[in-house]
């Protein structure tokens, strides 16, 4: 019964979001309609749009999982992409919808009046879209397979066909609408559970988090190991293993695991004794609860780690394109402005919930530890708290709230890519648009299918590194300096962007690293953001003869309030 709940509340997001979405197609005729829902979003459907596509799997599943896995380190994350909206708050959001620009290379173009500079910020853009999508496709597969046993592909798949036939029918208007119900959907999905997590504890009687020693079995368990992991085993424990275990094939075989490295296939369940420590994948830290509560203790060279990843959250929000265009869709700087502020109370109340989450899997899922899929841990805990009726309605509500969170985060990144590519590198227009949306869900997609999979909140981690590293760097100098020139720009968009985009895709597909290598690859903000502000800065200093002609009216148009009726007509590149 429980898998039948759980694909119909799968089923019922998937169609409501068809539904919500088709109703922006009658809405949508022009250019302007499909890009920017023709300006005349008001601050609060907006913000909770911006909840909606915002709060993606990182959020809803991410946080919770590696907040189980490295404890408070970890609630950094929701700190800084909260606080990264105080940064766009003060610093872009007014201006940038002053812009009248569609995009970000529209904006780019604008003020740096150089098709380089734009086609530059266009690759970045796709980039950091895909960077973005890849792990909201396998998360979807995740949550699919934990909920019916579905193979892993089918979830991405799903997730990727509903985002296409939303985009396709209405653009940014439809989304709009998809995007402010699936926000609130995915609030309802971790409150509701999360009152009756806590009453369960509570009338558990289990104690906290004050163990002295590391994670163990309370209770006689089977863990199931979906893929292949290798486990670090502390002391010797008996277990009874079907499947695989360092190469022997076995059969209800009772077996000792000694005191090391272990390789478990595939498919291979192990029964552990009730007491029994919790063996770690690998890369995972072995931490009491002491070590677990207090911050600097879960990776190597944490104090690195974590200030790189407070930069990158901070800044990084800044420069997510499918965040941006956002606040293209305000009617003025003023509702943007406003937008901001409501975004920052919704991801407020949103962000309360995760760490419960992971605090309750360290004392009801630590298999999640073994397994590696600490991601689980949301669509786990109902079912083993709560049990029964109840426990399956609310598996059902969690799982509907995580499809709806790679539903509305996957379209606002297709939009936003889509935007570019039908502009850039087609003629523009709403023919263009669609088509541009199949290859900006497509390419992702097939990246999660072949990629291995990686915790989802450290591969959109490294989309945030790349958008603080490249974007941020050009909007906050060319909204607030009017030196900036074309080659500077160019130069620190090459330089962050690159450095900051090679270390992700080395981590994805190689990774993951150890020692410094490992620190200063998997969290690249320290290092990259201070690069990129500098070449922009010194190479602008550097070329004074290549700062644009028009600059004093870029600035005035940015800058000047709207009641001085300066024009502000949508920005159209010199390409099209």
């Amino acid at each position: 019964m429980s898998t039948a709940v759980e694909l119909g509340a799968v089923l019922v997001v998937v169609l409501a979001a068809i539904l919500i979405g088709s109703f922006g197609l009658r809405l949508s005729r022009t250019t302007s309609d499909f890009y920017v829902a023709s300006r005349t979003v008001s601050p609060l459907w907006n913000a909770s749009a911006i909840g909606g596509e915002y709060l993606s799997a990182a959020s809803f599943l991410g946080i919770a999982g590696l907040i189980l896995a490295y404890g408070a380190d970890m609630l950094w994350l929701p700190v800084g992409w909260t606080g990264g909206y105080l940064v766009l708050l003060v610093l872009v959001s007014a201006p940038l919808r002053r812009s009248g620009a569609y995009t970000l290379p529209d904006f780019a173009e604008a003020r740096l009046e150089s098709m380089a500079v734009r086609r530059m910020a266009s690759v970045l853009v796709v980039l950091i879209g895909w960077l973005y999508l890849m792990p909201q496709f396998q998360s979807a597969g995740m949550v699919l397979r934990t909920a019916t046993g579905a193979p892993a592909w089918a979830g991405g798949v799903i997730v990727a066909v509903v985002v296409a036939v939303n985009v396709l029918s209405g653009g940014m208007r439809s989304i709009t609408f998809v995007q402010a119900f699936q926000y609130w959907l995915k609030l309802t999905a971790l409150a509701v559970p999360v009152v009756f997590l806590l009453f369960a504890w509570h009338g558990d009687g289990r104690p906290g988090l004050g163990r002295d020693a590391p994670p163990a079995f309370t209770d006689p368990v089977t863990v199931g190991v979906g893929t292949d992991v290798t486990v670090r085993v502390d002391e010797p424990v008996r277990v009874t293993v079907t499947g695989r275990v360092d190469g022997r094939e076995l059969d209800r075989a009772a077996v000792t695991l000694q005191p090391g490295r272990h390789e478990i296939t595939h498919d291979t369940t192990i029964a552990f004794p009730a007491g029994a420590r919790v063996p770690h994948v690998e890369n995972l830290p072995v931490l009491d609860d002491h070590q677990w509560l207090l911050p600097l203790n879960g990776r190597e060279h944490p104090l690195y780690a974590t200030y790189s990843l407070i930069l990158a959250t901070f800044l990084g929000t800044m420069g997510l394109p499918h965040v941006l265009v956002r606040f293209y869709t305000n009617p003025d700087g003023r509702a943007a402005r406003r937008t901001t502020l409501v975004v920052l109370a919704l991801l407020g109340a949103f962000y309360l919930l995760p760490g419960i989450y992971g605090a309750l899997g360290r004392l009801y899922t630590p298999e999640l530890l073994m397994t590696g899929r600490t991601d689980a841990v949301v669509l786990t805990l109902p079912a083993r708290l709560v049990g029964g009726t109840a426990g399956e309605l609310l598996s059902a509500l969690v799982t509907a709230g995580a499809f709806a969170a790679f539903l509305s985060t996957s379209s606002g990144l297709a939009v936003s890519v889509a935007g570019v590519i039908g502009q850039d590198i087609m003629r523009g227009g709403v023919q263009s648009f669609r088509v541009a949306t199949l290859l900006a869900v497509a390419v992702p997609l097939a990246l999660s299918l072949g990629a291995r999979t990686l915790a989802v909140a450290d591969v959109v981690g490294l989309a945030f590194a790349v958008a603080a590293s490249s974007f941020c760097p050009l909007l906050v100098l060319g909204i607030w300096w009017r030196r900036l020139t074309t080659t500077g720009a160019m130069a620190g968009l090459l330089a962050g962007g690159g450095l900051a985009g090679a270390a992700g895709i080395a981590v994805v597909t190689v990774g993951p690293y150890s020692g410094w290598t490992g620190a200063l690859l998997a969290q690249p903000a320290a290092w990259t953001v201070p690069i990129s502000f500098t070449v922009m800065i010194v190479v602008s200093l550097l070329t004074p003869g290549r700062v644009p002609r028009g600059v004093a009216r870029t600035m005035v148009r940015l800058h000047a309030p709207e009641a001085l009726d300066v024009d502000r007509g949508d920005w159209r590149p010199r390409s099209t």
